[in-house]
């Protein structure tokens, strides 16, 4: 999904590369400039960046782990770097293709469009019409995989925390029930309640991130080692002080 979204929106900027000069200067400029200091401009501009680096990417929210731990590798610090990338593709890749791609729309501005529809309308002026219902299908199948990915975290954790049938059954009722609601409510009340949600994560999981950082720069640390010393790096439990054997 993301390869063909990447190919696409690398297509349109190609189509205006002398553009992007420009581009790069508006975003500067309206993030960073004088008026926008003096206005508080720049603290709306982080927050916001912040809010949607953390919806498009979940880093720090300690969601994306989930999927992480299951991944067999002969060392984690391997399965760390590949998540670092993850973040890398998510935001700076996929998030700066889909300004370029709204920024290059002459209307950008217009108050009448938001969102999603804004950057169909943006495609769809650079590559047709059919752009519309490309993009339409490429949200669906992003917003799919990740309600059903999500869902996975969330009935994995609880078989952790209570293998038990009732549980489980209550969290399924409460996904589709919050699926459906999210369909429904309005994106204002959508986005205020991920982002407090998101908000609530990221301070649990940094606090957890704190506890687990002096294991965490160990286990880097035995990485970084065996690669300078032309190894494929193995773990094993006796390299990192402070871990216990299971």
């Amino acid at each position: 999904m993301a390869v063909i979204y990447i190919a696409v929106a690398l297509v349109v900027v190609i189509m205006n590369i002398t553009e992007v000069p420009r581009i790069f200067g508006m975003i500067f400029s309206h993030a960073f400039g004088l008026e926008q200091f003096v206005g508080g401009g720049v603290g709306a501009a982080l927050m916001q960046g912040i809010k949607r680096g953390l919806f498009s990417n979940e880093a720090g929210m300690g969601s994306a782990p989930n999927a992480a731990a299951t991944a067999g590798v002969s060392h984690p610090a391997k399965q760390g770097l590949v998540q670092s990338l993850a973040v890398f593709f998510d935001t700076i890749v996929v998030c700066s293709f889909t300004a370029f791609i709204i920024l290059l729309y002459s209307d950008f501005a217009s108050p009448t469009e938001d969102g999603i529809q804004l950057t169909q309308t943006a495609l769809s002026a650079q590559i047709g019409d059919w752009a519309t219902i490309f993009l339409a299908v490429t949200i669906f199948l992003f917003a799919f995989s990740s309600v059903i990915g999500n869902y996975y975290y969330g009935e994995s954790n609880i078989d952790f925390l209570k293998n038990n049938k009732i549980w489980r059954n209550v969290y399924r009722f409460l996904v589709l029930g919050m699926v459906m609601f999210g369909a429904l409510a309005k994106v204002d009340i959508v986005w205020s309640m991920a982002d407090l949600f998101m908000a609530m994560m990221a301070v649990v999981n940094l606090i957890a991130i704190l506890l687990l950082s002096k294991i965490a720069f160990a286990i880097l640390k035995d990485y970084t080692k065996q690669r300078k010393e032309g190894k494929d790096p193995s773990f094993h439990v006796d390299n990192v002080p402070g871990l216990k054997k299971c």
